[in-house]
């Protein structure tokens, strides 16, 4: 075992269960800096570099403060074995003792959730995990996670902020910024496809469109369009703005 190491974030002899990311009764050694920190997220937010949390192999039991290898369980004698937290993950060097976690052998990282086959799966094809649910009806996107959020621009992969899937596209960003995108915004960020059920609002562009009188030189008159909901390639009634798709009555449609 080490003897104790200098921190940046408080006394050694002060004793705190965890902190605002992870309930825990340890710290962890910083293998970047040598330093202690509750979690990889405290680490990240206090310093300007990241913190390889797999590369973690000490930590400090917050009840006898012994700095020692990373594990389950505090190795030292006065603490009898004491539990670090009900979840640790060897791989993640992840500890936590209020939610439930799994690791995914796919994803290699550690998910909130009771498990692979239980209320997650995995798609090999997306390189995800999603909740059952949606296995046979989600739309596959290849390595859906490997990028970053359209809005926030945060990676998603490894993000802890709940995510949402895109329907029909299959696109994903966090769901905080899916609720204030769509406060302006009806289409997909990335492909433009529409968000949502927009029958009520194509009912209303419906009527005022039968309600506006067109010049008599333009009656008559058609544009190609590209409809970017379904794909496909038609013919509309001339307009300055709304052209409306004959095969999926969608109005998100470009002239070409």
């Amino acid at each position: 075992m080490m003897s104790a190491l200098d921190n940046d974030q408080g006394s050694y002899h002060e004793v705190a269960f965890g902190c605002e990311h992870y309930k825990r009764k340890c710290k962890l050694v910083a293998s970047c800096c040598n330093k202690l920190y509750t979690c990889r997220l405290c680490h990240d937010d206090a310093t300007d570099h990241i913190m390889d949390r797999k590369a973690t192999s000490m930590m400090m039991c917050t009840k006898c403060l012994i700095v020692q290898p990373i594990g389950p369980t505090c190795s030292t004698v006065s603490c009898n074995s004491l539990s670090m937290a009900r979840y640790y993950c060897p791989t993640c060097k992840l500890f936590d003792d209020e939610r439930e976690i799994y690791h995914c052998p796919h994803c290699d990282i550690c998910r909130v959730g009771k498990g692979l086959g239980i209320d997650y799966f995995h798609c090999m094809t997306c390189n995800a995990c999603m909740s059952m649910p949606v296995a046979t009806t989600h739309t596959c996107v290849k390595n859906r996670l490997k990028g970053n959020c359209p809005v926030c621009q945060e990676y998603m992969f490894t993000s802890t902020s709940r995510l949402k899937s895109l329907d029909p596209c299959g696109h994903v960003m966090h769901s905080s910024c899916f609720q204030a995108y769509t406060c302006c915004y009806y289409t997909c960020p990335i492909c433009n496809k529409s968000l949502r059920d927009m029958e009520v609002y194509y009912g209303m562009l419906d009527t005022m469109l039968a309600e506006e009188e067109i010049p008599e030189e333009y009656l008559g008159r058609t544009k190609d369009i590209f409809c970017i909901d379904c794909e496909n390639e038609g013919s509309a009634p001339f307009h300055w703005l709304y052209h409306r798709c004959p095969h999926c009555e969608s109005y998100n449609t470009r002239l070409i």
